[in-house]
């Protein structure tokens, strides 16, 4: 998850990523910041993210994040 984390504050930095549990929601996170943490995830972690997970629900919070992506890289 730390991975995740330094993918994040490089994205949007001074953000306590731990706590905050509506990135989306309060629109910390826009529309441009998801399509740039997409492509890092897809990278960083060797997955493909389908048009269909990118929804808010994977992306409010740090931890939504992770499972999203232990969930598509197969280690549940």
């Amino acid at each position: 998850m730390n991975k995740l984390l330094e993918i994040l504050e490089d994205i949007k930095p001074n953000i306590d990523y731990e706590t905050e549990n509506q990135l989306v929601d309060k629109r910390i996170l826009d529309s441009f910041s998801i399509l740039t943490l997409v492509a890092e995830l897809e990278d960083s972690f060797d997955i493909e993210i389908p048009y269909d997970e990118i929804k808010p629900n994977n992306f409010n919070t740090l931890k939504s994040m992770w499972e999203m992506v232990s969930r598509l890289s197969g280690e549940n």
